[in-house]
């Protein structure tokens, strides 16, 4: 069901209520700049009339001066302080969009592509920009305009008057009925080119993966589809457009000829001086004026209304809340596991099936901690869990021995550290992505965890060292992760949390950074999802997984007893429970 006129220019007003005094000035600037240009065919046939009379012209042509340079100053005022409002309603809307979407939860940002996202951002804030500014005030404006004209030409001559409005009437009526559907048509558009956006933005992300599939042209015609419909739609409102702007051209021209044909009779008739006519013929002639500031400002409204709607719907992604559900006293001093999950289930949507179900596990203050299990088994969902990109439906989380309840997502998050198994790049520099997480920390913690993960030397190997702009081509897949590592384990947390931290280093790199885990885990807690069984052999506590709960506890040896899926698990990767001594070694 399509949503009434009125309430969609209510969500365009929001963004253009916090300015509504610079509105109100501009208005008022546009209203004195509409009267002076009304006043000119008055004046004009004041010239005429001294003419006429042998008087004196000195005081119409001055008064001419003076409407055109008074109008100068008045237009130029006016398109400065709508230009800077508009522009002011676009700084507010993109601060807006990017601060929600930094503050909305995980689930409600990754469940649309990216890219349309940033096309709300940046091409639909431009739209915005007229309609909320100066596509109103040129509304109103046109309005009173086109009134203006009609009552002057009234006071000139009302036979001719008829004649003009009844061209306006069916003009009007003309641009009623094809409006919508150019407002449909410009609505569609700018939905493809948001469609366009987010999936450029996933190929160009992935453009590895769509070059080794020799998928160059599938993916661009698919992408390249969005552009043809963007562009029908586009072309389909430009079209009736075209219909709209010709007849009301040749519906003004038309009332001119009939102007001149009924004045010239008048004239004959001495119903009409000569002086009158030319006025009116002035305001014919200027007619087309508030017409084409009408329709074109209608225009700028509805894609201004359709850009305003998709930059609002970014508003019902729902927050990560700044206060606890449920208030905590003072914290206690920490005894007993650092994390601790009792009965946790939970799903990423209302309907879906659950990722995890009744998981209880305890992550002690120390050690390494492995969490294992085939695709599907849950893993990842538990760090989302512990991380807090995603709620338990049922159970609870407890840091500390308090739940997570009662803590803020800052309190949590600052006790976490985690790298990512995909490790994105941080827009910035080698130095900016290091300190992304502790821009306080120091030179000298810097080097060090750059040589505790052996990145040290690549470093000195730069031209510009930690300056370095950090980009997909500079470094290699193996040192993105190293320098996620890095960034994690310059923090010192409570707990280190990570995603299959050592998929893409070779063995050297890897047996550094497994003595990195294994030192962080003598003084705090490490929890690895491993895809690599190598990785964890050694942990304390390995955790089996299956189907969105914990199947078995124990350390290798314990669980190569015990438990088949875990055997299985090893054998897939042709580990052999007698190399565990060769490895420990």
């Amino acid at each position: 069901m399509r949503v009434p006129v009125f309430s969609r220019l209510r969500v365009l007003w929001s963004f253009a209520r916090p300015h509504r005094g610079k509105l109100a000035i501009g208005l008022l600037l546009a209203l004195i700049g509409s009267a002076l240009g009304l006043a000119t065919p008055m004046v004009t046939k004041w010239v005429l009339d001294s003419l006429g009379a042998a008087t004196s012209l000195t005081g119409p042509v001055v008064a001419l001066l003076v409407l055109l340079l008074i109008g100068a100053l008045i237009w130029s005022c006016q398109w400065i302080v709508l230009g800077a409002l508009g522009e002011r309603v676009v700084l507010e809307a993109r601060e807006s969009m990017v601060r929600r979407l930094f503050r909305a939860k995980v689930p409600e940002v990754t469940r649309r592509p990216t890219g349309e996202f940033v096309t709300r951002v940046t091409s639909d804030t431009v739209l915005l920009r007229e309609a909320a500014s100066s596509s109103l005030i040129g509304l109103i404006n046109g309005v009173v305009m086109l009134a203006g004209t009609l009552v002057l030409m009234g006071v000139l001559d009302l036979v001719l008057l008829g004649t003009t409005v009844a061209a306006v009437v069916v003009v009007g009526v003309l641009f009623a009925v094809l409006m919508p559907a150019i407002a449909k048509a410009q609505e569609q558009a700018q939905e493809h080119v948001g469609r366009l956006g987010g999936v450029l933005e996933s190929a160009l992300r992935a453009i590895r993966t769509v070059k080794v599939s020799r998928a160059e042209d599938r993916q661009a015609e698919r992408i390249i589809a969005d552009a043809r419909a963007s562009t029908r739609h586009s072309v389909r409102a430009v079209r009736r457009e075209a219909v709209a702007w010709t007849l009301a051209w040749s519906g003004i021209q038309l009332a001119i000829i009939l102007i001149l044909g009924i004045g010239a009779w008048r004239v004959a008739a001495g119903h009409l001086e000569v002086s009158s006519l030319i006025a009116f013929l002035l305001y014919a002639f200027a007619l087309m004026e508030p017409v084409t500031e009408l329709s074109q400002n209608v225009t700028a409204l509805q894609s201004g209304i359709a850009a305003a709607e998709r930059i609002r719907a970014v508003d019902d992604l729902e927050l990560e809340s700044d206060v606890p559900v449920t208030p905590q006293g003072p914290p206690a001093a920490p005894s007993g596991p650092v994390l601790e999950l009792r009965g946790v289930s939970a799903a990423y949507g209302p309907g879906a099936e659950p990722a995890v179900r009744g998981v209880d596990l305890v992550i002690p203050r120390t050690g390494h901690t492995a969490i294992v299990g085939p695709s599907g088994a849950g893993k990842t969902t538990l760090f989302s869990l512990l991380l807090r990109f995603l709620e338990p439906q049922e159970g609870q989380i407890l840091l500390d021995g308090v739940p997570y309840t009662g803590l803020t997502h800052e309190q949590v998050r600052e006790r976490l550290a985690y790298v990512e198994q995909d490790t994105p790049i941080v827009p910035g520099t080698i130095r900016d992505n290091l300190f992304f997480s502790h821009p306080d920390a120091t030179e000298e913690e810097l080097e060090r965890v750059l040589a505790e993960v052996r990145l040290a030397g690549m470093v000195d190997r730069l031209g510009d060292g930690l300056d370095t702009p950090l980009s997909s081509t500079s470094v290699s897949g193996g040192q993105r992760q190293r320098i996620a590592l890095a960034r994690a384990l310059l923090r010192t947390p409570d707990v280190l949390l990570l995603d299959e931290a050592t998929a893409q280093l070779d063995g050297l790199t890897e047996a550094a950074v497994h003595e990195c885990i294994a030192a962080r885990a003598r003084t705090g807690a490490v929890v690895t999802v491993a895809h690599r069984l190598s990785t964890v052999i050694d942990a304390d506590t390995i955790v089996v997984m299956e189907d969105g709960g914990v199947r078995a506890q124990g350390t290798h040896e314990e669980l190569l007893e015990s438990d088949e899926l875990y055997r299985r698990l090893v054998e897939a990767l042709r580990i052999a429970a007698e190399e565990v001594p060769a490895k420990a070694a």
